[in-house]
């Protein structure tokens, strides 16, 4: 019987498991202008950790792909708290991948949000710029703060 129950014991925890959040989940994405045939399509979202923790690396790895040879190009993020815009800031695009881009690649962002920034929603827009500043692609996509502050003390 001892079979049984480690069977049992081993079904139960594997339910658990598939249960509880993993710390990362795909992000829903759109992009800025619906029906717009962008030269970067974007497949996916992903934030680690979800929920992003007030003063701990949260990482922002986009997926896309392209049929251009993108060599230099710029990042263009702003970030708005609710409808208030609270951030923006620009990257070169070959320091956030590898350079040429072409064929299938991946964006990855890492940031700290400080300890006092406000848990709850936010909504980040990143649009590619290639070099004459035309747009490559333009995503929105939400994200959020948790309550949870590290070295809290409750």
């Amino acid at each position: 019987m001892a079979t049984k129950q480690h069977f049992l014991l081993l079904a139960a925890a594997a339910t658990l498991l598939l249960l509880l959040p993993s710390g990362s989940t795909a992000t829903a994405v759109e992009y800025c202008k619906k029906g717009r045939d962008y030269p970067v399509k974007v497949s996916g979202v992903e934030v680690v950790p979800d929920p992003v923790i007030r003063g701990e690396p949260a990482t922002f790895k986009i997926s896309a792909s392209t049929d251009k040879n993108i060599t230099t190009g710029k990042l263009v993020i702003d970030v708005a708290y609710f409808i208030f815009h609270v951030h923006s800031e620009t990257h070169n695009f070959c320091d956030e991948t590898s350079c040429p881009a072409t064929g299938e690649f991946m964006l990855a962002s890492q940031q700290t949000l400080p300890s006092f920034t406000p848990p709850g929603s936010y909504t980040l827009t990143m649009k590619l710029l290639g070099d004459s500043n035309e747009e490559l692609t333009c995503i929105l996509f939400g994200f959020s703060i948790g309550f949870v502050t590290p070295n809290a003390i409750f």
